[in-house]
């Protein structure tokens, strides 16, 4: 019988790429995710019965339990960037992970990977780093062989960076920014998928490594080169920091005095500490070399996901081919 894989948030956006990859190995896949109803995409990653959605609240140890039985190797993907109902810092990214990690070495599971992320810090101010530390820590504290990785800003058709900033060109001919000198790795999502497969089928040491991309841009250096790629003009502001903790303040406060009816999707005073430091690899660690990964990067695959920002879609290099003929 071929191996099973458990993935915790498996059907979110690093998590699809690896039940992809872990499917294509030949490994039974079980997506482990909050509304298995809306994670029925991931079914034809195999074949018929091979990778399968199933419910599992990571705040609840009988349905973390309940998801990995049988499992011979597990991933925990899930991770917030909002706090929001009772989905809290704490509550996910450490006590989540610490729980997947206690079970899995209760049930004997072989190899565990954890994403977490670069910046993970126990004393940071961000509780965002602060708690992928902890859940880091409790994951080594009851599965010490885990592979943990830690991805810079990930990037992919899906992703919530340049996504972001696509969309907000959107509204105006200003796109404001803040921490736009930080300097950040981006990593191509399937790379840090292939990182997580080979965590899981023991082609990796165990141990720490910090995953991030072949450029290392400021915010602002990566927000020019997602507007050259749409095709659109934009002056591009960076905020002073006093000035974006009163808009952070303003739209966290939105959410609490709407109980969270409306979520804060455009910036919270959380994400503000973090775009106020660097989000590069660390000097002496290891990486995508010592996994025999060669990142990609990021001009190849950016424009197979934001020509629909483009001020034509995907007729706007037929549409200036035209104006030049005319010309």
């Amino acid at each position: 019988m071929s191996k099973l894989v458990t993935i915790y948030g498996g059907s979110g956006f690093v998590g699809r790429y690896i039940a992809r990859r872990m499917a294509k190995q030949g490994w039974r896949v079980r997506v482990a995710v909050r509304r298995p109803n809306e994670a029925l995409f991931v079914r034809p990653y195999g074949v018929v019965g091979q990778v399968e959605p199933v419910l599992c609240n990571i705040r609840d140890d009988a349905s973390v339990a309940a998801a990995m039985q049988g499992a011979d190797a597990v991933v925990n993907c899930v991770g917030i960037l909002n706090e929001t109902g009772k989905n809290r810092f704490d509550a996910i990214q450490d006590e989540g992970a610490e729980r997947v990690a206690r079970l899995a070495a209760a049930a004997g599971v072989a190899r565990m990977v954890q994403i977490s992320a670069i910046g993970a810090d126990a004393d940071s101010d961000s509780d965002y780093a602060r708690t992928k530390a902890l859940g880091e820590a409790g994951v080594l504290r009851y599965m010490p062989d885990a592979v943990i990785l830690r991805p810079s800003v990930i990037f992919g058709p899906e992703d919530d960076f340049f996504n972001r900033f696509a969309g907000m060109t959107r509204f105006g001919p200003l796109l404001m920014i803040a921490g736009g000198g930080s300097r950040f790795q981006p990593v191509y999502v399937d790379d840090v998928a292939a990182a997580a497969e080979k965590a899981v089928t023991g082609q990796a040491a165990l141990g720490v490594y910090e995953l991030g991309g072949p450029e290392v841009k400021t915010l602002r250096a990566l927000v020019e080169q997602m507007l050259a790629v749409i095709h659109r003009r934009r002056i591009v502001i960076n905020l002073p920091f006093w000035i974006a903790r009163i808009m952070a303040f303003g739209f966290d406060m939105v959410q609490v005095v709407s109980f969270g009816l409306i979520a804060n999707g455009v910036l919270t005073r959380d994400q503000l500490r973090n775009l106020a430091r660097d989000n590069v690899v660390a000097e002496g660690s290891r990486g995508f070399a010592e996994l025999g990964i060669v990142p990609t990067m990021i001009g190849a695959v950016l424009p197979e996901y934001l020509w629909r920002f483009r001020p034509s879609g995907q007729y706007d290099e037929m549409t200036a081919s035209a104006r030049n003929l005319r010309s």
